[in-house]
């Protein structure tokens, strides 16, 4: 920058009003929008709220002055909002930030660390002395998925059942049987209940990720001698932070560098730990873009069948 230029930004920049990104050409962004689908927007905002008190004063430099939370109540509001730019940035599984590329143009930036790794995986467990100990083994059977929003309680295993020659049937209620030589299905909408339902040999089966049934197991030592995991299906990304495809971009190099630096930040242990468990913030890999590219195919192959 030519050096009288300089000195005319710097005499802006100690004029009322003015900010470093109008002195430098940036488009203005005065809000950043932090989008959750969420159940219970109560506990979800204490969650995000740590998170953006972090990032907002450290993007000032790109405009950012004040942060907002905006709640959708499922996944199809939620890419509304991103179409229609009401909001920025989303932290979510990896079929719904496939979901918010795909239908609402959305952008992923960056892999969310949680629960000590990026990946996670599917178990299948049911009830000892049931007598499954395969897939094969669920003919006739029931099973019980979160929802049909969850990676590692639908997409995941559901593909694992179909992949494997096995006909699934959705279940009116729990209680409803499968029909002979198909798996019946059902949504319990958290993995408490699944894991109470197999307890209680409600269903026969359930599945979700494998850091869920180390949670069950810690939260109710009980549980690890009731159930038995039979199965387990491939990884994929746990998390991801997606944002709105239009979002500037200025705006986003600079979020992508201050979630990038968080995990080195003591500033920032507490936002990141309250932010569903997140340890680090790390950038995309070839690894992941496949292990991406695989899931898209299991979520079109299971919305061909079930869906």
């Amino acid at each position: 920058m030519h050096p009288i230029i300089r000195s005319l930004c710097l005499l802006l920049l100690l004029l009322p009003g003015y900010s470093r990104a109008q002195v430098e050409g940036i488009q203005e962004h005065p809000v950043l929008v932090l989008g959750r689908v969420s159940d219970d927007p109560r506990r979800d905002a204490e969650k995000l709220q740590p998170m953006l008190d972090y990032v907002v004063p450290r993007m000032r430099s790109v405009g950012v002055r004040a942060g907002r939370i905006l709640m959708a109540r499922d996944a199809a509001q939620m890419q509304s909002y991103l179409r229609r730019k009401r909001v920025d940035w989303v932290s979510d599984t990896a079929m719904m930030a496939i979901d918010y590329r795909r239908r609402a143009g959305a952008s992923i930036l960056l892999v969310t660390e949680r629960g000590g790794g990026i990946d996670y995986y599917s178990v299948f467990f049911t009830w000892r002395g049931s007598g499954i100990t395969s897939l094969d083994d669920l003919k006739g059977r029931s099973i019980a998925f979160q929802n049909s929003y969850s990676t590692s309680s639908y997409v995941l295993p559901a593909a694992e059942i179909l992949r494997n020659g096995l006909a699934l049937d959705v279940l009116l209620s729990p209680f409803d049987r499968a029909s002979p030589g198909r798996v019946g299905y059902v949504f319990a909408r958290s993995e408490g209940n699944i894991q109470t339902w197999v307890r209680k040999r409600v269903v026969d089966a359930g599945a979700y990720s494998n850091l869920d049934w180390d949670k069950g197991i810690e939260l109710e030592p009980s549980a690890a001698q009731d159930l038995v995991i039979f199965h387990d299906s491939r990884q994929a990304p746990r998390a991801l932070e997606v944002v709105a495809g239009d979002l500037e971009p200025a705006v986003r190099a600079r979020l992508r560098e201050v979630l990038l630096a968080a995990a080195e930040d003591p500033q920032a242990q507490e936002a990141l730990g309250l932010f569903f468990g997140t340890q680090a913030f790390l950038p995309m890999s070839a690894e992941v873009d496949r292990s991406l590219i695989q899931l898209q195919k299991d979520l079109d192959f299971v919305r061909e069948h079930l869906e």
